[in-house]
Parts: C-alpha cells; sequence; structure tokens
C-alpha cells in the first residue's frame, strides 16, 4: 500500500506544480492591484429630473493601504476609461455633490437627454485606482449652453512655434431658439468673476488657434510657460421682437500653458498728445525688450490710446476697465493721472507738459511722470565733437514746428554730439535715450548719453523734435 502511495505521489505532485505555474502565469503582473474599494452607488430614480437638482448623489470608498491626500472621482461612457471626465476631487474618503452638477457633467461628457447610458465611476489616489462601478442614467436637457469641449481637468500646452495652429475648439450644446443667437466665449483665473472675451461665434463652437487662445489667456495674466487653472463659459444672447434673452452656462475648468508673446509695438495717437489724431503719423515708442518708453508731451485733458500699427486697424490698446470696447482692453494698472474714457481711449489729467510714458508690457502696466525737463525749449543748440564740444559756441538750430529744431552740416566718421537749450552747459539737454547711440529716441538730462553717428563726412539734416521725444539724421 505504502508504494501505491508513493508512486501516485510521483505521478501527482508535479501536475499541482505545473497547474500552480500555469496560475502565475495568467495573472497580469503589470496591472496594479486595485487598493481603494469604490461602494456601489444607487439613484433614487436612474432618470434624472430637474425637480431632483438638490438631490445628493454621494460616493463612499474605503482605502486598503491607508493612503492619504487628494482623490479624484473619474467618469467614463466606456469601461476602459479611454477619455476620462474628472467628476470632482476629496481629501476624504467620500464625495458628495447635487443631482444637478451629476446632470451638468454628463451632458459635458456628451451624455444625451432622455436615452439611458451606462456610467462608469472609479476613484484614483497617484497610481492607487479603484474598482469600477457602474450605473444606468438618463440626464435631463437644461436651458442654458453646456459646453462640451474643453472637459473639466483638460489640459492645453500653447505653441509658439505653430501661432496659426488650431489650440483649442471650444464646443457647446444649445437649443435651437428659432432666431439667430449670439455667442459670447469668456476665461477668467479659476474662481475669479473677472470674465474677459475670448472669442464670438454664431455657430455652436469657437475655434481658437495658439496665437489667439495666447492672447486671450494674456489679458488675464496667467504666468507663461505654467501650467495654470481657466474658467470658461459661454454666453448666449437673443434678440428677438420679444426682448434680449441672456443665458450663460456653467463654468468648465481646464489648463492652459500660455507662452510669452513677441514683444508687441506701440504707437501713441490722440488729440492729447503731439500727433493728434493722425493714425498714418502715429508716434512709435522706443522698444527694449518687455518695456515700451517714449519722452513726449502731453495736454491737460486730452484723450488718447496706442495703435499696433500705423493704422486704425486691426489693433488698438486702452484700459482695462468697465465700459471700453473689449477688443481694447490691454493695461491692467495705471497712473492716478489717467482715467478710462469709454469705449475706447484714456484722458490725461496732469498738466500739459513733457512726461516720460513707461508701458510694461509683462505687468501689462501702463505709467505717466514728469519728466525733469517738463517744458519746452525756447531755443536749442547743437554741440559735440562736430564744434570741439564747445557749449558757448553751439550751433544755434531753427526752429520749424512746436518744439521743432534743424541744422544741416557735415558729419565726419565717429561723430558724437547733444542738443542744449542754452549756449552753455545747463539743465536743458537731450541726447539718445538712457546711453550713447542713435536709437531715433531723445532722453532729457539724467537720461542720456551722447548721439553717435558715422557720417563719412557727408552733409546731413538734423532735426531734434522735443515735442515728441524723437530726433532724426537725414542725408542731404
Amino acid at each position: 500500500m505504502k508504494n501505491i502511495f508513493k508512486i501516485l505521489m510521483v505521478l501527482i505532485l508535479p501536475l499541482l506544480l505545473l497547474n500552480a505555474c500555469r496560475d502565475d502565469a495568467d495573472k497580469n503582473w503589470t496591472s496594479p492591484e486595485k487598493t481603494i474599494h469604490l461602494y456601489n452607488t444607487t439613484l433614487s430614480s436612474n432618470t434624472l429630473y430637474p425637480t431632483m437638482d438638490n438631490n445628493t448623489f454621494r460616493l463612499v470608498w474605503d482605502d486598503a493601504n491607508g493612503t492619504t491626500g487628494t482623490y479624484t472621482v473619474q467618469f467614463s461612457k466606456t469601461a476602459d476609461f479611454k477619455t476620462p471626465i474628472v467628476f470632482g476631487t476629496s481629501q476624504t474618503n467620500f464625495l458628495t455633490k447635487s443631482i444637478a452638477s451629476l446632470n451638468t457633467a454628463l451632458l459635458q461628457a456628451g451624455y444625451s437627454p432622455y436615452a439611458q447610458t451606462m456610467l462608469f465611476i472609479r476613484v484614483a489616489n497617484g497610481n492607487n485606482v479603484s474598482n469600477t462601478v457602474s450605473v444606468g442614467v438618463t440626464p435631463y436637457p437644461v436651458s442654458v449652453p453646456v459646453i462640451t469641449n474643453p472637459v473639466a481637468g483638460q489640459s492645453v500646452v500653447l505653441d509658439a512655434a505653430n501661432p496659426t495652429s488650431n489650440a483649442l475648439t471650444v464646443t457647446w450644446t444649445d437649443y435651437d431658439y428659432g432666431t439667430t443667437v449670439n455667442y459670447t466665449i469668456e476665461i477668467a483665473p479659476k474662481g475669479s468673476t473677472n470674465f474677459v472675451v475670448a472669442g464670438t461665434a454664431t455657430e455652436k463652437q469657437l475655434a481658437m488657434t495658439n496665437f489667439e487662445l495666447n492672447e486671450a489667456v494674456q489679458k488675464i495674466s496667467l504666468p507663461n510657460g505654467v501650467s495654470s487653472e481657466v474658467d470658461i463659459h459661454v454666453i448666449a444672447k437673443t434678440e428677438s421682437p420679444g426682448g434680449v434673452i441672456t443665458k450663460t452656462s456653467d463654468v468648465v475648468t481646464f489648463k492652459v500653458t500660455p507662452y510669452q508673446p513677441a514683444y508687441k509695438d506701440f504707437y501713441l495717437v490722440g488729440g492729447g498728445t503731439a500727433v493728434g489724431w493722425n493714425a498714418g503719423g502715429a508716434q512709435l515708442l522706443h522698444n527694449a525688450a518687455n518695456i515700451s518708453e517714449i519722452y513726449t508731451y502731453l495736454s491737460n485733458n486730452g484723450d488718447f490710446r496706442f495703435l499696433g500699427q500705423q493704422d486704425w486697424n486691426p489693433i488698438n490698446y486702452s484700459l482695462n476697465a468697465p465700459g471700453m470696447n473689449d477688443a481694447y482692453k490691454y493695461f491692467n494698472t495705471w497712473t492716478p493721472n489717467l482715467q478710462p474714457n469709454a469705449p475706447e481711449n484714456m484722458t490725461f489729467t496732469g498738466d500739459s507738459g513733457v512726461y516720460k510714458m513707461v508701458i510694461d508690457q509683462n505687468a501689462k502696466s501702463i505709467s505717466i511722470t514728469p519728466s525733469s525737463i517738463s517744458v519746452l525749449p525756447t531755443n536749442l543748440y547743437l554741440v559735440g565733437s562736430i564744434n570741439g564740444w564747445d557749449a558757448g559756441a553751439a550751433l544755434p538750430m531753427t526752429q520749424v514746428g512746436d518744439g521743432v529744431y534743424e541744422y544741416t552740416i557735415a558729419i565726419p566718421d565717429g561723430a558724437e554730439f547733444k542738443f542744449i537749450g542754452q549756449q552753455s552747459w545747463g539743465d536743458q539737454e537731450w541726447a539718445n535715450i538712457h546711453t550713447g547711440g542713435n536709437s531715433g529716441f531723445l532722453g532729457p538730462k539724467g537720461d542720456n548719453n551722447n548721439i553717435q553717428y558715422n557720417g563719412g563726412g557727408s552733409t546731413y539734416k538734423i532735426t531734434a523734435n522735443i515735442k515728441m521725444g524723437t530726433y532724426k539724421v537725414v542725408p542731404q
């Protein structure tokens, strides 16, 4: 009998070992074990109704490993969670939301009203993922637009190298009003009520290029190169004999990483400036990276704004203040001597005179402070290497306009010169703004250095426009 038992063990043991190896081979060792247990959930009615809006939808789970931190509840229309939707986050082991929030999330995920569809739910915490529970649910339509793209939590990284490529197409569902609907798409930093216009449409979508979306998020001062959360909503406006109806969608929060745009050119124009309302002669400001600046004359209670070109269109810049044309809103901060003059301009409230105007494009700020020489000179003289730097024998320039003076002279290579308001070294002095060079922009005493020019001995007309803060050296 013992011999029979031994024989049987010899035959059976290899089979047991073989089956054990097969069981191990059948396991998917690349899939993480489910360390969060999500409990099944039920609804008082799988068909949702508006009367249930304030009812609660509650999810509860256990974490087997005692993990703490943020739990993310995800929805999906498919069991594989190929395109998960973030429904909410929690620092505890449960999440409670309203049926209204559930209904909106379903519509945003593309669930059709009045049609029951399976909803798959799971919870994630880092690399830990729960089991999946499912429930059939039928959402109801709502009376406001519902954004279907972007979805909550979606991330958009803008590409400076491809400014005209599509970055995001905003889409939404809405009813057929039987009349033309004007949609306005607005964005704001997460949690803010200071929405700005990102675009308009008459259809239920708005395609935005990298440049367009980047320009929009620049208006809300998001940090460049950093992923930031943005709220977006859609406003539907209809006008008919029955009146104006405005309906605003719920907010969807997504992420955008903007890029530093190329620095802009600013052209000054307006009745309160030296150029008047002449767009073709609008004054370009001196640019140095993010700083645009000029010393220029401003009139008390005079209006002005900035153009992006020497033409009225397409780009205008003004104060980001209520009542302003949305497309013109740019400066978030400004000095007290500026006031908004809706819908396009700003008004200078200081005394008439010469001021230093500084635009910081990174901060989107504008400051206007008095120049160290706030009045225009009665006379102007040319002094420099071309007359041996003899201020007492400075060359009198000819006045040809208000604050505008000219002098024609042969200029050798390596020439350097300045403009002075008297035939002596004194307070009235102008030359190249900040440092030595030939920028074409003037700075007063204390903020200038020599104008430097290689004339080769040819004859040039030198023009100094103190009122506009510029100079020119033109061959004759």
